[in-house]
């Protein structure tokens, strides 16, 4: 159930504002200590009872829905919003639960159904590189999952490369330090030809597709596509460029995430 107003809220900026909110927070303040609840507390309910007013609010429908839905910023939308309640799976009927407002608002539910909600609360206990580890070592031993995450060519790629990397570490350990020494030098010479070759191929394409097209106008559309594939090359570029200059290798995230495509 909601509260009733417990200070009216005040219209934002201006100097004739600043005295009725300094009332507010004393009157809040006060009440925090004749009631025990925290002033917190009380300035989210404050909040929520403005966003609706009292001929809005629907019977039935629990405080921690209408704070939910409260997010929406048009009045009307939400007005409205809380007349449509979604159907609940479980009950098969139309009507308010939490999870079905946060659904409505974007935010995450407490109680995942879909396969995108199971696989985002996944996500989030796994942002510790220990913990996604673990999980996914355990998902591996499935041979139906470890089937279809193969599936995946990213995937694929990282677990090689990942067991290519551990095999060569164990080889490295076991050899002499002057051997070590001179295979880490054959493999910088190794991704220096890399480098070179991969410049190489990217020039000689280039020069064999453009006479190609030389009879041809380019699309709206196609311009800007081959404008942002332009814009990661020199980028690229600028990042080569800037590493033989400075020797500076890293990759900042500007860089990273316009070669991502983001």
């Amino acid at each position: 159930m909601l509260p009733g107003p417990l200070e009216p809220m005040q219209p934002r900026g201006g100097r004739s504002a600043v005295e009725p909110l300094l009332q507010v927070a004393a009157s809040l303040r006060r009440l925090s200590d004749d009631t025990r609840v925290p002033v917190k507390t009380l300035e989210t309910r404050r909040w929520v009872s403005s966003r609706w007013p009292q001929q809005y609010r629907r019977p039935g429908v629990s405080y921690a829905v209408h704070k939910i839905l409260a997010s929406i910023e048009d009045d009307e939308q939400r007005w409205q919003q809380i007349l449509n309640p979604p159907l609940n799976e479980r009950t098969g009927r139309k009507e308010w639960t939490e999870d079905g407002a946060k659904r409505i608002v974007g935010q995450k539910v407490n109680h995942p159904v879909t396969v995108v909600e199971k696989v985002q609360a996944i996500h989030d206990l796994a942002v510790d590189e220990q913990v996604a580890a673990t999980v996914a070592t355990d998902l591996l031993r499935r041979p139906d999952v470890a089937f279809k995450a193969m599936s995946d060519g990213v995937a694929r790629d990282a677990v090689n490369r990942a067991q290519f990397e551990r095999s060569q570490q164990a080889y490295e350990r076991n050899l002499p330090p002057a051997a070590a020494r001179s295979l880490d030098q054959m493999q910088q010479r190794s991704e220096f030809l890399d480098l070179i070759a991969a410049c190489s191929a990217f020039t000689a394409a280039i020069g064999r597709t453009i006479p190609r097209l030389s009879d041809r106008s380019f699309q709206e559309a196609e311009q800007g596509a081959l404008r942002q594939q332009i814009a990661k090359v020199r980028a690229t570029a600028d990042w080569l460029e800037t590493a033989l200059d400075t020797g500076n290798l890293s990759l900042d995230e500007g860089l990273a995430a316009l070669l991502r495509g983001e």
